[in-house]
């Protein structure tokens, strides 16, 4: 229903910025979230950020202020801007769009790697 294609990845230096980009297709006016996840081997997979359908953000609590979650309904596109990254910040970050009509359903990007050098 939701097909998921993210971009932005790539390698960046300590204190450097990237933007993460994830276009949507398919079934979009359906989407009630969209997400941002990490997840390193041996690691479970964490939520970075998400964006409701009307607009209202949520952040864990360790990236406030560092990461900034936000959407273009035009192009059916949600972004996480990175800033002031960190090598505990490399990992695969995963897109998901998540319908919630009568029964949760998550959809996710492939991901995309995010590797911060010392």
């Amino acid at each position: 229903q939701v097909q998921l294609v993210e971009s932005g990845g790539g390698l960046v230096q300590a204190g450097g910025s990237l933007r993460l980009s994830c276009a949507a297709s398919g079934s979009i006016s359906s989407i009630n979230v969209m997400e941002w996840y990490r997840q390193t081997p041996g690691k479970q997979r964490d939520l970075v950020a998400h964006i409701t359908s009307s607009g209202s953000t949520h952040y864990a609590d360790s990236l406030k202020g560092r990461f900034t979650i936000s959407r273009d309904n035009a192009n059916n596109t949600v972004y996480l801007q990175m800033k002031s990254l960190k090598p505990e910040d490399t990992a695969v970050y995963y897109c998901a769009a998540v319908i919630s009509y009568n029964y949760v359903r998550r959809f996710w990007g492939q991901g995309t790697q995010v590797t911060v050098s010392s």
